[in-house]
């Protein structure tokens, strides 16, 4: 007799058999009622071999698409230089793919049965959030503001979670999640992350006579990615460099008086036209702007309004303004 293994069925993995007989007892006999060593007995596995897999009941459903959603969040954490609502969508319809029908899309579909119900609304809710938070980090590292951040998170949290409930009751087995997490991701795109308007984007353009120095200064020594660069006849050149979230600051008389008191001690007068760039780190710029040819006009200071900043005369004549916000004291 043939001792060979025959072709069929892969054999579930533990995880898989745990997750089964889980899902078994929360429909037999309701999720309340069913404790970890009923799970593991069912499963022919020990207790302690159930925490290798899952940390409570409540994971046996949620534990594929939170790996998927610490996906989510690590991709949103390292800033590539894409647009963040690019970045955003990228990384939310990543969390469909491959994804293969599991316990949550069988849980949602028998919530009832399983008597999950409340539990599954605060364990989606708190998905939800999770979602938005990194979203909404994101979305304010790309320059929106903070009303406009949350609230674009929000509706890519409740997009997230929409599709995965849409594919569950459609038949998971069926469709993949992609389909129903792309049409989500159009409605959430929708959701403005910067105010309406007339203007689309702020441009400040500058003559450089010594165009090679002020390119490596504002982009080198600042740090603004170049976005843009072209060339033309005659030795004409132009590069267009990122400088994040733009705004136009308007200021009567007494307000240039009054911002340089508090940013100069007196001897360095505001231009006509400032151009001020939000840093993270005032001093540390500073020092590489003035190795790199800037000069300083005024030392970094603290303002009354909680940001660090310092004046410089940078390439090309521009007045510079570095500000760090300080945050709350």
């Amino acid at each position: 007799m043939s001792t060979e293994p025959r072709a069929g069925r892969p054999k579930a993995s533990s995880r898989e058999n745990i997750a089964e007989a889980a899902c078994e007892l929360f429909l037999e006999q309701g999720y309340e009622q069913t404790s970890i060593v009923d799970i593991a007995n069912r499963a022919g596995v020990s207790r302690s071999s159930f925490f290798n897999y899952f940390g409570s009941k409540s994971d046996v459903l949620w534990a594929g698409l939170d790996e998927r959603l610490a996906g989510f969040e690590d991709g949103l954490a390292s800033d590539d230089g894409m647009d963040a609502a690019t970045a955003v969508r990228r990384e939310a319809e990543a969390i469909a793919a491959g994804f293969a029908p599991d316990s949550l899309a069988l849980g949602i579909v028998n919530a009832a049965a399983m008597g999950i119900e409340a539990e599954y609304e605060r364990d989606a809710a708190l998905r939800r959030a999770r979602i938005a938070r990194a979203a909404a980090a994101r979305f304010t590292r790309g320059g929106a503001d903070r009303v406009s951040a949350e609230v674009a998170g929000a509706a890519w949290g409740g997009a997230v979670l929409a599709a995965v409930e849409a594919w569950a009751h459609d038949g998971a087995g069926r469709t993949s999640l992609s389909r129903f997490l792309a049409r989500a991701a159009e409605a959430a795109s929708a959701v403005r992350t910067r105010p309406a308007g007339e203007v689309r984007q702020l441009r400040v353009v500058a003559g450089a006579a010594d165009f090679d120095e002020a390119l490596a200064f504002y982009r080198d020594v600042v740090g603004m990615p170049q976005a843009e660069a072209y060339e033309a006849e005659g030795g004409a050149r132009v590069a267009i460099l990122d400088a994040g979230r733009a705004t136009l600051e308007l200021a009567n008389p007494a307000q240039v008086a009054f911002i340089d008191r508090v940013e100069t001690d007196g001897d360095a007068p505001s231009d006509a036209i400032r151009v001020a760039f939000e840093v993270d780190d005032t001093a540390s710029v500073v020092s590489r702007a003035v190795d790199g040819g800037a000069v300083l006009e005024a030392s970094p200071r603290e303002t009354p309004w909680r940001s660090l900043n310092a004046r410089l005369r940078g390439p090309a004549g521009l007045q510079l303004t570095l500000f760090q916000e300080l945050g709350d004291a």
